[in-house]
């Protein structure tokens, strides 16, 4: 109970925190891209090309799933679900690519949340237990909404909150 409390105070901080420098930055307010999925590295990194040519490497915002091609790392637990997900989900569709604040991460990928069909992509990773929500600051423009996605999924063990307990 304890653990529970302090990830969800942990969490609230986060969000806070991304809140406040999304309004000193001046929030995310572009116009969305618009690409062809053509492949899922794994089940937060993606390959698109835009509709004016571009490959792009996108990393998927306010989510992480565990990890599957970390040479540091094990395979983490419901890493490859996650990725097959991701890959079933997405290869080929056609979507659009939102950004926040920060576009680009520390190697080079782009960060976006991806709607496929007009909705978040990133939701569905987090309320079907897919992924762990991860805000890392000025990125967080969606977290609330994120936060209960995934204290939904968690609260109803499902995906990794039930398999990887």
């Amino acid at each position: 109970m304890a653990r529970s409390r302090a990830v969800v105070v942990a969490l609230l901080a986060t969000l806070l925190g991304s809140a406040g420098a999304g309004w000193w930055l001046g929030g995310h307010a572009t116009r969305p891209t618009n690409a062809t999925v053509t492949r899922a590295v794994d089940g937060d990194t993606i390959i698109v090309r835009t509709d004016d040519g571009r490959d792009l490497t996108i990393r998927i915002l306010g989510v992480n799933t565990p990890e599957t091609h970390d040479p540091r790392k094990p395979v983490e637990c419901y890493g490859p679900e996650a990725a097959d997900y991701s890959k079933a989900r997405l290869t080929g569709r056609r979507v659009a690519l939102e950004f926040d604040v920060q576009q680009h991460d520390i190697y080079g990928r782009t960060l976006a949340y991806v709607l496929l069909n007009g909705r978040r992509f990133d939701d569905e990773l987090l309320r079907l237990g897919y992924a762990r929500l991860l805000v890392i600051p000025p990125n967080g423009a969606h977290a609330r909404t994120m936060l209960s996605e995934m204290l939904e999924a968690r609260a109803a063990r499902r995906g990794l909150w039930g398999a990887c307990a």
